[in-house]
């Protein structure tokens, strides 16, 4: 049900050449870029139309209004079932502990005497956020994408989920739930890059955003590498990843369901064991068939998951080199279920998340951990980190100088703009000292 990858004896390689041998999902944005420009410029060109024809053509619904009627989000909360808005609450609760924290304070540097550097933090002052609604309905993901947006000061919130046939063109009412009890009172019925792209662009029922934060397919992907420059955004997510570091300390049991956990997000989900033990890598083997079987999500999700390339049992010869390999792959989701699992996690160099032990399943992380599960996918934890209170901040210097605070520096200034042949840049102090640049004391 899933290949094994054999790293041992040789010496592992270094760099890319290590990446390449290590399982990945082919996840082509660069030409599904191309399938989306037409769309992202017909919403530009054509607005509210182009969303509502969009949500006939891919989610089988014509749309009265894009826009979300407040009674649609208090009807969901009020109907939601007690059990799941209580463990919303919870993840809403948790989340709120965690990014409460991440918030940013002004700090002011005194340079010289009369001379400091302030840096000050600005919220966004609109975003957009996405939360899919493909395979599953994903209000955890509400949730990730409000809390910290809203903890970091953002004044304007909207979000957007794909419009649902089954619910009348309305978006999942369980995604209308999460909003209606985080506050989020905009809501848009629309799905993938044309959600996108009416942040984007902005339409005559949605003021354009700042910034598009939010997972989704490898459509929302290139929709928001079309969109680079234009707005910010977080990442290009691609699917998702679960990379479990395991020696002969752990349970079989545990990491086969957590493998699983994650193949059944998507037939595309990677699901990639590395360990030194052969007894491991057998029983997890063993694990697997029983456990895929009494699921749900079989044929369409998990088999082709697990079986296909992204997905693999890697052998290495010690926990060492299971560390070089993981660091190598930069997992999405990283479990460390090893002995004295917590210093193992410490050498994590490429994580986005890491989940110590037994008993920190990825599973708590999407729903109720208070971490974010808004994680960078494709090896980008490398130079990328997950959502976060900082996410939605931009730092602004400002610069605070007396005039003596500049005459102490005004030499060094000149003769810099002069090395780089930029003279009018000395002018500009010559200028406030008569033209004649004073001398360092």
């Amino acid at each position: 049900m899933i290949s094994r990858i054999d790293l041992r004896g040789d010496a592992l390689p270094e760099g890319p050449a290590l990446r390449d041998l290590l399982p990945r999902a082919d996840f082509d944005v660069s030409a599904a870029l191309e399938k989306v420009r037409p769309i992202c410029e017909a919403v530009h060109h054509r607005g509210d139309a182009a969303l509502i024809d969009f949500a006939e053509k891919f989610d089988g619904v014509r749309l009265d209004q894009v826009r979300v009627p407040a009674e649609a989000l208090e009807k969901a909360l009020q109907e939601l079932d007690p059990a799941v808005r209580a463990a919303l609450e919870e993840s809403v609760r948790r989340a709120r502990l965690v990014h409460r924290e991440q918030r940013r304070t002004s700090r002011t540097t005194q340079v010289v005497p009369g001379g400091s550097v302030t840096e000050k933090w600005v919220p966004v002052e609109r975003v957009g956020l996405y939360a899919p609604g493909g395979r599953s309905v994903y209000p955890s993901s509400v949730i990730m994408n409000v809390v910290p947006a809203q903890e970091a000061g953002v004044g304007s919130i909207a979000l957007a989920s794909p419009a649902q046939a089954e619910f009348g063109g309305l978006p999942h009412p369980t995604i209308l739930a999460a909003c209606a009890l985080l506050g989020v009172d905009e809501v848009y019925a629309a799905g993938g890059a044309t959600a996108v792209a009416m942040f984007a662009h902005g339409t005559e029922s949605c003021p354009p955003a700042n910034m598009v934060t939010g997972p989704g397919n490898i459509w929302v992907a290139a929709a928001k590498r079309y969109f680079t420059g234009k707005i910010g955004i977080d990442a290009e997510a691609g699917p998702t990843e679960i990379a479990v570091l395991a020696d002969h300390t752990a349970d079989p049991v545990h990491i086969a369901s957590d493998l699983i956990s994650q193949a059944e997000h998507d037939p595309l989900a990677a699901a990639v064991l590395v360990t030194d033990s052969v007894e491991l890598a057998d029983a997890v083997e063993q694990e697997l068939e029983p456990q895929v079987a009494a699921t749900k999500h079989i044929e369409d999700r998990i088999v082709p998951a697990l079986k296909g390339r992204q997905s693999a049992i890697v052998l290495v010869d010690g926990v060492d080199e299971g560390l070089r390999v993981v660091d190598a792959y930069g997992a999405e989701h990283l479990e460390i279920q090893t002995a004295d699992a917590a210093a193992v996690a410490d050498r994590v160099k490429n994580a986005g998340a890491i989940f110590i032990g037994p008993w920190a399943p990825v599973s708590l992380g999407d729903y109720a951990a208070g971490s974010n599960h808004v994680l960078p996918t494709g090896g980008c934890a490398c130079h990328s980190s997950g959502l976060s209170v900082q996410s939605f901040l931009r730092g602004i210097h400002i610069v605070d100088y007396t005039q003596d605070a500049l005459a102490e520096v005004a030499h060094h200034v000149v003769t810099l703009a002069e090395a780089e042949d930029l003279p009018a840049h000395g002018a500009a102090i010559k200028a406030r000292f008569g033209w004649k640049v004073p001398t360092s004391k």
